[in-house]
Order: structure tokens, then sequence, then C-alpha cells
């Protein structure tokens, strides 16, 4: 279908107040007589409280509130159900909040938490999946009988077949990190109520309409009597997908002093107390055929998923989505043990799940490779997934583009590989010659190129009930548009792709558009922004509203016209004849006609779209849970240093299947910074954590890529035109960083040829792997020299 916007490079359209400072986020929010809120963390990690006295800080000047567990509601709140916003009896990691001070500025607000004086015992801590899950051990939640909150059990086929059918068998044990968000803007609110006692939140979230069924939980007041107002967002990547205690505390502090208050992280406040990515130990199986084909696949997973329950605990359903369905596996078998410990509380990170099980599934396949002696992008075409099919798992997939993504990055290699040989030594790496430099050899530098693939959900994720989404389109007398949408903007350019398929529908212009997306009094119902979904769910709603509204003002036209609306036609603002150049009308004058009439009528139109899936069934995991699933490989090349186990990596080459690409500056964007988070969760990202505690808390420490640490990336388009999107477009805002560390671990093993199986992939870790592998050379080449003698 030809168009005149769908498809169009168009910069963002938040992107000239964002580049200007005019734009407000959370932290700029300022309100009439705005107090300052600071939250009182424990010292220990697990143990009681025995007595908290706030009489000091009650009454030092300037000091508006001082809140403890006495204040809070009887509600337990999160995913769980588990947590609190203040724990009056109990702690259970060192984020949890005895106390709360509001003050008329952040200093008294600190130093009045300095007066608060709490008396502790401490208690056993665990901080290990093994000692939670040890005979004896102590209970984090002692209404539980187990320290295992949840376990995940999921097969299909007989895998236990398919393993004695197989040629070859690899395995290998995989050991993922912690790693934050990391988002620019820490975590902000902002809490008033008003005189009728109704709140409202100036808030960072993911989920609007969620959050507010949260609150009302957590603060006993009814869910119509909170508003929820997004601001600009400066980072989330699934750290605003749940209810943290900070919002309630902040709702309490306002309720308490009827006054707004403000709570705002510091950095080291955020490293500790938001929710990070949940580390991982897992056992991987698998095996094929001689021919190529896969044959099975065995996971076994344990989480710890830290002190409260929040979407860290859900991942697996993720991660058991790579290993059962991507490529085709007939047998397999997944399980996952979700254990509480004493350590951070884990949540949803971009991706969600799919980094970690794209790591250990994608240098399984290379492993299989191998011992098959089979090239590594024909073995994973040998088992790509194709379109209009189901897996076993009952994920159905319409378009896929895998064997096309595949296909593209393995040109890709072959474009960059011409001038060196790929794991040997680097001779001629040259630095320029000057009279006192010459020409110098590089031996220690290997370089090598490694590719993994991965699948996502591309049409949205059945995790509620509803995954649904609504907006509204109004035209007026002006031809201007506005886009109501339930969906939210995070800086991923969704405003931008649905003022194009508005603007497309239409037959208007971009600048005659404006997406308003930040108000829950004011917009539709929107589950959230999770699961790259927005483009799909988000976009099909607005489509449908503005086919709506454009069926409103054809039926007028049509009568102007004195046609039938099926011979009508819009385009750059104007309602023409089919095939009657001179018989053209603007837009704005047939809503000004369909309006200023006896029984006249504005133009709205409304849409709402929920996709055709299901939840999972709980208790074989299996079903369609996304109407859509987009496909994506990568190419790495790097460069390893065996003297100091540096990985520097020199391109990346990233297809992705999008179905369409509404925007490819929009969907580039996307990959791109998918990578940057995929080479740091590969190389650099690592929260570490001794005793619950968090050892590296800021940007010094916890090692983020810069622009200056960037490789040279490729973006490569692959559209396959899903039938059920907008105008065929699929969500992409998460592939871009899933496979990235498979990929870079599978070149390091073509570089240096050792297998690298825990993230980060740091200097010291490729030394100790090179040291092990050179140890065993070594007695290799002793055993030989004695059968020699």
């Amino acid at each position: 279908m030809p168009t005149s916007i769908i498809g169009k490079r168009i910069p963002k359209l938040d992107a000239p107040d964002k580049a200007t400072g005019r734009t407000t986020y959370g932290h700029d929010v300022r309100l009439p007589g705005m107090l300052h809120g600071r939250i009182l963390y424990t010292r220990h990690p697990h143990a009681r409280i025995l007595n908290i006295d706030t009489s000091k800080a009650e009454k030092l000047p300037g000091v508006r509130a001082v809140l403890t567990a006495a204040d809070n509601p009887q509600t337990k709140f999160g995913y769980g159900k588990d947590n609190t916003a203040f724990k009056g009896d109990k702690i259970r990691c060192l984020a949890d909040a005895v106390a709360a001070v509001a003050a008329i500025d952040p200093d008294i607000a600190a130093e009045a938490l300095s007066l608060i004086e709490v008396e502790y015992e401490p208690l056993p801590a665990i901080f290990t999946i093994a000692d939670a899950l040890a005979e004896g051990a102590p209970l984090i939640h002692t209404e539980r009988r187990s320290n295992r909150f949840h376990t995940y059990r999921y097969s299909h086929g007989d895998p236990d077949a398919g393993e004695a059918e197989s040629d070859v068998i690899v395995e290998a044990s995989y050991k993922l990190p912690y790693v934050s968000h990391a988002c620019m803007e820490t975590s902000v609110i902002v809490a008033q109520f008003d005189h009728r006692g109704h709140l409202t939140l100036w808030s960072t979230t993911q989920i609007p309409f969620l959050l507010q069924r949260d609150l009302s939980e957590a603060l006993d007041i009814p869910g119509s009597q909170i508003r929820i107002i997004q601001t600009a967002i400066g980072g989330a990547f699934g750290r605003g997908l749940d209810i943290y205690p900070y919002e309630p505390i902040a709702a309490l502090m306002a309720r308490k002093t009827g006054k707004p208050v403000r709570l705002s992280f510091s950095r080291h406040e955020e490293f500790m107390a938001a929710p990070v990515r949940q580390p991982a130990e897992v056992l991987v199986r698998a095996g094929a055929k001689g021919d190529g084909r896969l044959t099975f696949r065995d996971v076994a997973a344990d989480l710890d998923v830290g002190a409260y329950i929040s979407w860290g605990a859900v991942t697996p359903l993720v991660m058991m989505e790579t290993a059962a369905s991507l490529y085709r596996v007939p047998h397999v078998r997944f399980s996952a043990d979700c254990v509480y410990t004493n350590n951070p509380t884990t949540g949803a990170v971009r991706g969600y799940g799919n980094p970690q099980s794209t790591f250990f599934i994608e240098t399984i396949m290379d492993q299989l490779a191998e011992a098959l002696d089979m090239d590594q992008v024909d073995f994973r075409l040998r088992n790509a997934n194709i379109p209009n099919s189901e897996t076993p798992q009952g994920l159905i997939i319409t378009s896929c583009g895998l064997k096309e993504c595949l296909e593209a990055v393995a040109a890709a290699a072959d474009r960059g590989a011409e001038s060196e040989e790929w794991g040997a030594e680097i001779t001629n790496y040259q630095l320029p010659i000057t009279d006192y430099q010459l020409p110098i050899t590089k031996p220690h530098l290997k370089r090598g190129i490694g590719f993994a693939s991965t699948l996502n959900v591309g049409g949205g994720a059945r995790i509620y009930r509803s995954d649904g989404c609504g907006a509204t389109v109004k035209v007026d007398d002006f031809g201007h548009v506005t886009v109501v949408t339930g969906s939210t903007e995070i800086g991923q350019g969704s405003e931008t792709i649905l003022a194009q398929i508005v603007a497309e529908t239409l037959g208007t212009h971009l600048h005659d558009i404006t997406v308003i997306n930040s108000d829950t009094d004011v917009k539709p119902w929107d589950v959230g922004v999770h699961a790259s979904r927005t483009t799909f769910i988000a976009g099909n709603a607005a489509y449908l509203a503005a086919v709506d509204a454009r069926g409103q003002i054809f039926e007028t036209a049509a009568a102007m016209f004195g046609v039938s609306a099926d011979n009508l036609i819009a385009g750059g603002g104007k309602i023409k004849v089919k095939d009657d150049e001179n018989r053209v009308m603007s837009l704005s004058k047939a809503v000004r006609k369909r309006h200023f009439r006896e029984d006249g009528q504005v133009v709205i139109g409304e849409g709402w779209y929920d996709p055709p899936t299901k939840l999972v069934d709980k208790d074989t995991y299996k079903g369609n849970i996304s109407a859509a699933y987009g496909f994506g490989s990568q190419m790495a090349e790097v460069e390893v240093d065996t003297e100091t186990g540096h990985v520097r990596v020199l391109r990346l080459a990233c297809a992705n299947d999008v179905g369409r690409a509404i925007n490819p500056m929009a969907v580039e964007g996307q990959i791109e910074g998918g990578a940057q988070m995929g080479l740091g969760y590969a190389l650099t990202e690592e929260v570490l954590v001794k005793d619950g505690r968090v050892l590296n808390p800021d940007f010094l420490d916890y090692r983020l890529f810069t622009s200056a640490d960037m490789p040279a990336i490729e973006t490569i388009i692959v559209e396959t035109d899903d039938p059920g999107g907008p105008f065929g477009a699929k969500g992409v805002g998460e592939m871009g960083g899933t496979p990235t560390a498979a990929a870079i671990a599978n070149a390091i093993y073509d570089a240096i040829g050792v297998r690298l199986t825990q993230l980060p992939m740091t200097p010291e870790r490729v030394l100790a792997a090179l040291d092990k592998k050179r140890g065993k050379e070594q007695t290799l080449a002793k055993f030989d020299s004695t059968l020699t003698c």
C-alpha cells in the first residue's frame, strides 16, 4: 500500500523541547508550599525493630511530619502482595524504610533523619540461593513455609527421548549478574491531596492505570479518587512497572501534612532501593542430530528475587519462551525456582528475561554447531522459525523474518572480514608512522566474529486480563487533530509513531497532529508500556479511532459532493473525489459543514484494541501470549587483548524483523539504544552485592558504555508486513539488546578459543579463562612429550 507518511524518517515530535531544555521532567515539578521528603533506611539486611524514637526529629525547626509504620494502612502491596510502605516489626533488606520525614527543604529533611533513633535486633541473613533453600534456613517471610516463592515447570515433547536420539550433546552452566536500569533520571514522585481528599501524583510510572489500582489498595482509598499525571520520563526500561514503597510513602506524607510532597532519589539511593535485574544460575543441556536438526533442550535455572516479590519473579515466563520457541525444537524441558533472600528486590528490566535466556541459548547453539562441525549461521538457518507456524509452546507465528535477519548479518560479516584472518594474530596492525615511530606488530591481539538471534513478543503480551489500549481522535473546525491515547511515552518515540499512523489514516499533515497521553483523568485506559507493545497495541487503537473519525468526515463530504463515501480519498489535508482532480475540498471545510448545521456534530473517533491473545495456562505455561512476534540477529566483531583480557567490540551488525518500519529513524534509535544496553550487559555492567549491600552505587564504579565506548553499529531493517499490526508494524523496543551478549561471547570464542559463561565478560574473567586454557594446553603438551619419550 503506497503511503505518504508511514515509512518516512521523521524526527521525534518532542525532540526540540528536550534538546532546548523546555521539557518538564519529574524533578522539575514545583508546587506552591511543596515539602521535601526523605526516607530513613535500615542499617541491617535482616533484623527485628525493637524501638523507634522520632521525638528529636519532630522538634527540628522546618520539619512538618515524621512517619513510621504506625502510619501504614493495613494492606500489603506489590506484585507479590508482601510489601508495605514502612517496616514496623521485621527488616528483610537494606532498602526497607523504617521512617520518613517531610520538611521545608531537603537539607532539613536529611538532618531530621540523623536524629531518628532505631533499636534493632539483628537476625541471621541469607544472601545465596543455596543458603535460602538449605534445611532449617531462616524464613525471609515467616508466614510462608519456604523461601522458595515459586517453581516453574514446563515441557513439550519427550526430552528424554530427544536426548536419546541426539548425535551430539553439549552442556554448560551460567552465572548471570544483577544489572541496574541506570536511568539518567532517578526515581521521583510528587504527591498532593486536594480539599476533597483526592490524590494527584506526578509520576514517572509506566503503568498509570495499574498504579491507580495499586495505590488504591496500598492507601485504602478509592481508585476513582487517585489521579496520575505522567511527567516527561528520563528513562524507564521496566523500572516503573510495579508499585514500590516510595510512592505510597510520598502520598502518606502529603496526607499527613496537607501539603504537596516531593520525594526524589539520590543516585546512591537509586542503586540501593530501586529494583534491579535478577541474578540467575543456569544449567543448560542441548542436543542435535548429525544433519543439524535440533533434538532437545533442558534448562534448569535458579533466580534470586530478593526480599520482596516484584516482576523479577515472572521473568521465567520469558526465559521459557526463548528456550521452547526460539528455533524449532521438538523436545524441551524448562524449570526455574524463584527464591527469597535478603538481597535487593528484583524487577523488570528491558528485555525482561530475554537477554539472560538468549545468552545461554545462543551460546549453546554455537557449541552445538561446533560439535557438528557446521557453520554457525547455516546451523541456525537449518532450525530457524518460519512464517505462519505454531510452536509446541502454542506461540502462533504470523510474520517471521528470522532467516532474512541471519542472512543479512552473515553478509555484513563477510563485508567486514575481507582484510583480516579471523581468529589469527594481527601482524599487520600499524600505528601511524612518525619520525620517531616505526610500524609494530600486535601478536597479542586476536579478532573474531560471532552471531546470535532472538525472539521477542512484538504484538503485546497478555499478562493481565486485558492487554488493550484505548484512543480517541478529535478533528476541530480548523483541521487540527488531537489524539488522546492511553499509551505512555517513555522516550521511545511513541507519540511520533501514533501521530504518523493517524496522519496517514486521515490524510492530513503531521504538523496538524497533537498527541495527549499523560493524565489518567483525560486519557482512556491502557495496561501500560512494556513488552514492546505500544506500536502494535496503541497503534492499532489510534488507527481504529482515526478510521472512525475519517468515516464521519467522509459521510459529510460525500453528501456535499453527491457521491458515495467509497469514492473519496484523503491526502495532504484535503478530500478528493477519485478520478476527478477538480473536485477537492479541505478537511477542515468538511468538519465545519458537519459541525455548523442543524443537529450538527463534532468529529470524535473512538478506538479500542485488545489483541486476540490469551493468558498462558497456569499449569502448562502454554498459549499464544502475543499477537505477533519479532525476530532479530546480530553479528559482533571483537578484538581481544590476550595480555590484558580487554575486549573491544569493533562492529555490530543488527538485523531486526519489525513487520514494517513506521519510522525507520525511530527503529534505528531503538536498536542502537538496545545494543548499548546489551554491550554493557556483555562486558561491563554488574551491580556488585555483598551481604545484601550494593558496593558500587554510582556511575564511577558501575561501568556503563558511553558514546566513546560504542562501536560502529550497522542497523538492518527487515520488513515482513505483519497482518495484525498497524500498517504491518510490530514492536521492536527490546530486541536491540537481547542477542548482543551472546554474539560477543561467541565472537570471543572465535578469537581466542575460550567460552565465557559468566557475565559481564570483564578483562579479569577473560584472563582467567585464558589462563585455564593455557594450563590445559601445557598439561596436554607435557603429556604428549611423555608419550613421545
